[in-house]
């Protein structure tokens, strides 16, 4: 079932506007005041929690976007108005009232999940696709020959995995691999990597779901004859809702777990290249950043980037001064010595690649772009700069540029189409 087109989601809008029009009908001479009521306690209550969740609780680094703030106090506002409706009702008032209320609460999570587009259909909602997904069979280790039931005609596969964070101690959430369909012939070990984070919150799967990562890299296989990177989408973080920032510091040795952990599983685990030219990093948001973190401070190990809508620096939340006395105990000399912008500054990064893209209507994460994509290319670095036209801080950023990215880097992973 289609959660951002379709008959489903064309009847929730339907369904939707009937129920806001039956909550805005005039019920006496005090309605209009009942309305702006509304609006008001809509306007503040969301305001309010909005800056719960971003300056208090951290749930969020940045502040949500102002389409994802207007639908939420769509549906308080419904809430309210149904409140209202409540008393003096007959059973049949109340009823209509509680339709019109879910129809339009409904609408509007709709439209905040269509903004983010993460999840395209009910199965991606409730994990069922994913779910399903078997773990990565011996068969697919390296050093290992068994018999494994695919076939290489349909694309690529996707297996689960927990990669153990011996030297961090870190324990992420388990990773997902994509397999191209040369993975499944005998010609393993020249195979490009690329790994990937999603966004914070965020988990592994967004890849899958919002990110339509198998569909877009068996579309890449195709065209350049069932070569395609094998993906590692890693956890940084150890939950949905964690913030790592993927640094080293007092949360958690998360660059240890990426620049250690994560590329010693890889090459012990699964036959891909050995040669580092064909490695890269890349991400969705926080996961963006994570990249450009990767490769500016480990650029032996990731040598290029790919970045989708990411921050200028990693970030806790607004006030960078309690980012870095939680991370760091107030230390900004030590939190600054390992951000992208820092390291540009004082190193060179002459033979290193890295692609941006944003969306257009994403403004605060486009001016974010503009500024490392000038000091990335000062730096030394090859740079790709895409905007996404009439997207927001959207996976529909990543489902769009990934292929773009993939096709700039290919020449780096010696793929030719």
């Amino acid at each position: 079932m289609r959660l951002v087109d379709g008959p489903f989601y064309w009847a929730v809008v339907g369904a939707g506007i009937a129920g806001s029009g039956f909550l805005l009908l005039p019920r006496d001479r005090r309605w209009l005041l009942s309305i702006a009521v509304s609006l008001v306690l809509a306007t503040g209550a969301v305001a309010v929690i909005h800056w719960l969740l971003v300056n208090v609780l951290t749930v969020f680094p940045e502040d949500l976007p102002s389409d994802v703030l207007a639908w939420s106090a769509v549906a308080f506002a419904a809430l309210v108005l149904f409140l209202f409706r409540l008393a003096g009702s007959s059973w049949r008032g109340r009823s209509a009232a509680g339709f019109s209320f879910l129809s339009v609460l409904l609408l509007s999570a709709l439209q905040i999940n269509g903004y983010f587009g993460l999840n395209h259909t009910a199965a991606d909602l409730f994990g069922h696709n994913v779910g399903r997904i078997p773990a990565l069979e011996d068969g697919f280790k390296r050093g290992i020959s068994g018999a494994i039931p695919v076939s290489a005609t349909d694309g690529g596969v996707v297996r689960r995995a927990s990669i153990p964070g011996i030297e961090s101690g870190f324990e992420g959430q388990d990773a997902f691999i994509y397999l191209p369909p040369a993975y499944l012939g005998t010609e393993r070990s020249q195979l490009p990597v690329l790994v990937l984070f999603a966004g914070q919150p965020g988990r592994p799967a967004d890849w899958l779901t919002g990110g339509l990562l198998e569909q877009t890299m068996n579309t890449f296989a195709a065209s350049h004859g069932g070569v395609a990177p094998v993906v590692v989408v890693v956890d940084p973080n150890g939950s949905d809702t964690a913030n790592t920032m993927c640094m080293d510091s007092r949360i958690a040795r998360a660059d240890t777990y990426l620049a250690i952990d994560v590329p010693r599983w890889i090459n012990s685990t699964l036959e891909v290249s050995a040669d580092p030219r064909k490695w890269t990093v890349g991400g969705f948001s926080f996961g963006a950043t994570c990249a450009v973190q990767m490769t500016t401070l480990h650029p032996e190990i990731y040598p290029s980037f790919i970045a989708f809508s990411g921050e200028r620096e990693p970030s806790l939340g607004p006030d960078r001064r309690r980012t870095i006395q939680t991370a760091f105990g107030g230390d900004s000399a030590a939190f600054e010595a390992l951000t992208p912008l820092t390291l540009m500054k004082q190193r060179s990064y002459d033979g290193h690649a890295g692609y941006f893209a944003v969306g257009a209507a994403d403004h605060e994460f486009a001016g974010f772009a503009n500024e490392m994509a000038a000091a990335a290319r000062t730096s030394g670095f090859e740079i790709r700069h895409a905007s996404v036209a009439g997207a927001g801080h959207s996976w529909a950023v990543a489902v769009q540029e990934l292929p773009s990215a993939m096709e700039f880097l290919a020449p780096r992973w010696g793929l030719v189409q």
